[in-house]
C-alpha cells in the first residue's frame, strides 16, 4: 500500500470536515453566541479540534477517517500535541504571514512531491498515510515501497 497520500484524498477529507464538523460549529456559534461565522469562536474551535482530535484518535480527524487517511509523525509514530500545535498552529501563523500565498504553495507541494508533503507537514515533521495505526513504517517513498 502507498504510504504518503496525494492531494485527491487530502482536499476530500477536508471538504468532508468542512460540511460535517465545521460547518455546524459556525452554525451554532451563530445561533448560539451571536458571532459571525467567520470571527474567534468558531476558529478557536475549529483550530482546537484539528489540534486535539488527531491526538487522541490515531492522527484521524472525522474527515480524514471517512476517507482512510491519518497523519504520523516521519517516523511513523502517532502524533503527539506538540506535534499537532505544530502543525494547526504554528503554520497557520506562517500561512496568515503569506496572505495565503502558502497555501496555495502547500497545495502544489502535496501534488507534486514525491512525499506529498505540504508546508504544515516540514514544520511539525508529519506526513499523512492510508497505513491503520500500528501498519506505518515510517516516512518512504510510494517507489521505494513498491520495490521492496
Amino acid at each position: 500500500m502507498d504510504q504518503t497520500v496525494g492531494f485527491s484524498k487530502r482536499f476530500g477529507a477536508s471538504l468532508l470536515d468542512g460540511l460535517i464538523v465545521f460547518l455546524p460549529i459556525g452554525l451554532i456559534s451563530v445561533f448560539l453566541f451571536q458571532v459571525d461565522m467567520d470571527s474567534f469562536v468558531p476558529n478557536l474551535i475549529q483550530s482546537l479540534y484539528m489540534m486535539i482530535v488527531p491526538v487522541f484518535w490515531y492522527g484521524y480527524v472525522v474527515g480524514k477517517k471517512l476517507m482512510g487517511i491519518r497523519v504520523v509523525k516521519k517516523d511513523g509514530r502517532n502524533v503527539g500535541i506538540g506535534t499537532m500545535i505544530m502543525r494547526v498552529f504554528v503554520s497557520g501563523i506562517v500561512y496568515a504571514l503569506t496572505l495565503g500565498i502558502g497555501y496555495i504553495v502547500s497545495a502544489f507541494m502535496v501534488g507534486l512531491r514525491r512525499d506529498n508533503r505540504a508546508i504544515h507537514d516540514f514544520i511539525a515533521g508529519t506526513y499523512v498515510t492510508e497505513a491503520d495505526p500500528g501498519e506505518a513504517v515510517g516516512l518512504q517513498y510510494k517507489d521505494d515501497l513498491k520495490s521492496g
